[in-house]
């Protein structure tokens, strides 16, 4: 079981338990989370769950695997791309994970 934190522009908080198995982006969409639409529903085509892990976090969860590191790249001239930026998709929920904090970008496509 993990929790993960979501943290929109405005500073305010949504904090969502789950068991393991699902990813950030899974779990944000269940619970509504403003700001992750996940259009292409975790095929990291669409970037509508993009997220700026806490640095605090973002060696544990590790950095973009090469297909979601293009993606990113890709889509720097649209939104803010930073050295913790992840596609919610691609963030596995583990137990190593409890705690996690993300950020939803205010430039966010699809906001």
């Amino acid at each position: 079981m993990a929790r993960v934190t979501y943290v929109q522009p405005d500073g305010s908080e949504q904090t969502f338990t789950n068991y393991e198995g699902l990813a950030v982006m899974h779990l944000a969409v269940a619970n509504l989370v403003d700001g992750i639409d996940a259009l292409c529903g975790g095929m990291r085509q669409c970037a509508t769950c993009h997220v700026y892990v806490d640095p605090d976090w973002a060696e544990r969860v590790g950095p973009p695997g090469p297909e979601e590191a293009e993606m990113l790249d890709a889509l720097t001239d649209a939104i803010d791309v930073r050295p913790t930026s992840r596609l919610s998709c691609q963030i596995p929920i583990i137990e190593d994970l409890d705690g996690l904090r993300v950020f939803i970008p205010a430039d966010q496509p699809g906001i």
